[in-house]
This record gives structure tokens, sequence and C-alpha cells, in this order.
């Protein structure tokens, strides 16, 4: 991809990768992360071609929660905004939770926006999880970050919404709706909100979980400090697990799962 190239510098200022005294096995592993980050990024580009995410003159809000997806997302993101025929610019968000115990490294995420030359936006707010409401946390939780993030863009006077979510995130989504809902939703890499004035995004729908995992982890990204105690108690984390031992039938499951939502034929269906 074209206009990888001229960043790769950037991606790599934490060593340089191609003094003197490096051993071959240390330039093999730097080919393979080169690789991988000129297909990070491929992929990202062709979901914003193919579903048109990102038009010229548009302000994007990015959720940024301090995990992975979110920095993986911001720092492509400002990346490619360096480039001037992309036209756009950007505003980070983050969004702490009073009253879950989920704590990251606020410094961190100022710093690393920071580096990356993006405004940041920091606000706490209380999503007051109730067990006796009858609804899951992380419903409650997701809703009222939301919220969050969309006055947040309204006062910035953003158009667009970007979120983290990647492919199998879509595909948990799917399987949770069918399973529980019993309805066909997921995730879509564009939805119009609001009348058409404003838009909600996914650049990273192309990728999987385990491709943001590596990109993390070359790029040495900082862990939160604490999980939140909700995340492993969700019907997201069973579904995972569920696609994990489907794995184990077919390796295609999550990219044959994903292709399907593109794929319906309803002359076979009731």
């Amino acid at each position: 991809m074209v206009e990888f190239l001229p960043l790769f510098s950037y991606l790599c200022d934490k060593s340089c990768i191609f003094a003197s005294g490096y051993i071959d096995t240390d330039m093999e592993d730097k080919k393979k992360e080169k690789l991988f980050m000129r297909d990070f990024f491929r992929k990202v580009g062709k979901a914003i071609y193919d579903y048109e995410l990102i038009e010229p003159g548009d302000k994007i809000l990015v959720g940024v929660s301090g995990g992975k997806d979110s920095l993986a997302l911001l720092e492509v993101l400002a990346l490619r905004a360096r480039d001037p025929k992309h036209g756009y610019s950007l505003v980070a968000a983050h969004i702490a939770v009073e009253d879950v115990a989920y704590e990251v490294d606020a410094a961190y995420i100022d710093s690393f926006c920071g580096r990356l030359g993006v405004p940041l936006v920091q606000h706490t707010i209380c999503a007051s999880v109730r067990e006796e409401s009858g609804k899951p946390a992380c419903f409650v939780c997701s809703w009222n970050r939301r919220k969050a993030l969309f006055e947040i863009a309204k006062e910035q006077g953003c158009n667009k919404l970007a979120l983290g979510h990647h492919r199998d995130d879509a595909v948990e989504s799917l399987l949770m709706s069918m399973m529980f809902n019993g309805t066909m939703a997921s995730m879509p890499p564009r939805l119009s909100m609001f009348g058409g004035t404003f838009t909600l995004i996914r650049p990273l729908i192309y990728l999987s979980e385990e491709e943001t995992r590596q990109y993390a982890a070359f790029r040495c990204f900082k862990k939160q400090k604490k999980s939140c105690p909700h995340e492993q108690a969700t019907r997201r984390s069973a579904v995972a697990a569920l696609v994990n031992d489907m794995e184990r039938l077919s390796p295609h499951v999550r990219g044959n799962l994903f292709a399907a939502m593109k794929n319906i034929q309803t002359e076979y269906l009731p």
C-alpha cells in the first residue's frame, strides 16, 4: 500500500531496526513486522474505501477507551490524516466511568494522543449500573458512554464517530442477536444516524482480534491498569468461547460468518 510507506519510520521510532549489529533473526523479525504493519494499514484503507467511511472535510471523533483496539484505531487514522489528500481531522475522546471499577492510565492516553498531534477530550460519567434493573451491566455502561461520545461530538463539531470494533466483534454480535434476540443484526461498518446528519464508522471491521492484539504488541501499547469486573461474565464472552470451539470444526468460521452477513439468500429463509 503506497500510502503506508512514508509512515513506517514513525511506527519504528522505538528502535533503529536497520542499525548495524542486528543478527539475522532480528532482521527477519523486523521484516515480518513491516509486512504485518503494511497489511494492517491496507485492510483499514480497504474498509474505508469499500464503505466510504471517511471523506474530505470530515471531522471525526475517535472513541479511545485505552484498550488495544481503540489505540490502534486512533494511531492508524492519525497517521493517514497526515497525508493531505485524505483531508480529514481528528479529535479523541476518553470516557471514564466513576461507578464501574475500570481503570486506565489517563496520563498515558493523554501522552499517546499528544505524540500523534490529536486533541483529547476527557469526560467522567456515572453509568448507574444496578443489578436489580435486570439490564446487563455492559449494555448500560456502553449506552451511557456512547451517549457521552455523541454529546462530545456535537460540542466539537464532529460529523462522524469512529469506534474500534473489529471483525470478531461483528461476528459475535451477529450470533448474540440471533441466539438471544431472535433477530439478524450486527455492527455495520457505517451507520447513518440522526436523520443522516451524523455517521458512526468502524474502520477496523476487516481486522481480527488477533491482528489488533499483534499490532498492540508490535507498538508496545501500555495495558490498562484494571480490567472491567463484568467483562468475563457476559454473553459476549460466552459466544466468543463458542466461536473458538466452532473453529475446531473449520478454521474459516469467523471469516465465513462475517461474509454471510453480506450473502443472505432470502429465498432459502422462512
